[in-house]
């Protein structure tokens, strides 16, 4: 990629298309589209096609249309797998078609087996059952995987995968009902501080253990991957670390500054227990994470400070 470059960032306004849109408007890129800020409709086949057509874009980083954590996840389960599907459908065939230089597909750790073994390799895909809170959405990060690779194998077009762990950052998802579990926790601790509440309820058991990468540490994979990496096997892009979600809570509430009692509502699910993910390969390729978790957290809470003041 060079500064005069077509390149269209996809996602739905969240960590990592702003986080994109920025690195590439910071370093002067001239050509650069947001799916949110022009407004793409990318569930109109017809659109998607006209915008590649006319645009003549060059490269591609496909983020989710829609994602959350496990609420939104169970409630908007029909939305998040059509709307996943029906985008990324429209728009890796209309880059291929297109003649785009190079697709990067962003899919999640959850695509992974409920019971996968640890940590989790990029050939453990499809050994397993899935996790059923998030399963629609899985199954549509899987086929969108399935279809880069095909068009890879079958067409010669470059089109690569990305396994993030928990993407987090300044621009997340902060509501209550779509957010990840780092937005709603870090939501929830705020909240109690200003209203100088005494609990805060955390989902589940609090057993669970999640890996999770800052957005700027996930940026830059991004771009190293799109400059070096041709392979049709998907490759995954974490810190090596995971924490159970009782010790996040703690994190957050001494970042917070919460003087209160964390409650764990066991009648809420867990979702699956242990998601840690094998970096070995993108290590090998000269990309490591900056950011440790305690650092990001702390930049996070400080973004989400200012940003509802």
């Amino acid at each position: 990629m060079d500064r005069q470059s077509k390149i269209l960032i996809i996602g739905h306004n969240d960590a990592v298309e702003n986080s994109l849109q920025h690195y590439f408007v910071s370093n002067q890129y001239l050509q650069i589209f947001s799916s949110s800020r022009i407004a793409l409709d990318l569930l109109n086949q017809k659109a998607v096609f006209n915008f590649f057509e006319k645009t003549k874009v060059d490269y591609v980083f496909l983020g989710s249309v829609r994602s959350g954590g496990i609420g939104a996840n169970q409630k908007y389960a029909a939305e998040f797998i059509y709307e996943n599907l029906e985008s990324q459908n429209n728009v890796i065939q209309a880059a291929y078609k297109s003649g785009v230089k190079k697709l990067l597909y962003f899919t999640g750790s959850c695509t992974y087996p409920k019971k996968c073994r640890q940590p989790m390799k990029e050939e453990y895909l499809l050994t397993g059952r899935l996790e059923e809170t998030s399963e629609p959405y899985s199954v549509a990060k899987i086929a969108g995987t399935k279809l880069c690779q095909t068009y890879n194998k079958q067409y010669g077009f470059k089109a690569i995968v990305a396994v993030p762990a928990t993407i987090y950052g300044p621009g997340s998802d902060m509501d209550l009902e779509t957010a990840h579990v780092m937005g709603a926790m870090l939501t929830k601790f705020h909240k109690a501080v200003v209203k100088k509440e005494k609990e805060v309820v955390i989902w589940g058991t609090g057993k669970p253990r999640r890996e999770f990468i800052y957005v700027d540490d996930f940026v830059a994979a991004c771009l190293h991957l799109m400059d070096s990496y041709n392979d049709v096997m998907m490759i995954n892009v974490g810190c090596g670390q995971d924490h159970s979600i009782k010790a996040l809570a703690e994190m957050i509430k001494t970042v917070s500054g919460f003087k209160g009692k964390i409650v764990f509502d066991r009648s809420r699910p867990d979702g699956a227990m242990k998601k840690l993910m094998d970096n070995k390969r993108i290590l090998k390729l000269g990309w490591k994470p900056k950011i440790g978790l305690k650092e990001g957290i702390a930049r996070t809470y400080q973004w989400m400070v200012r940003a509802t003041k």
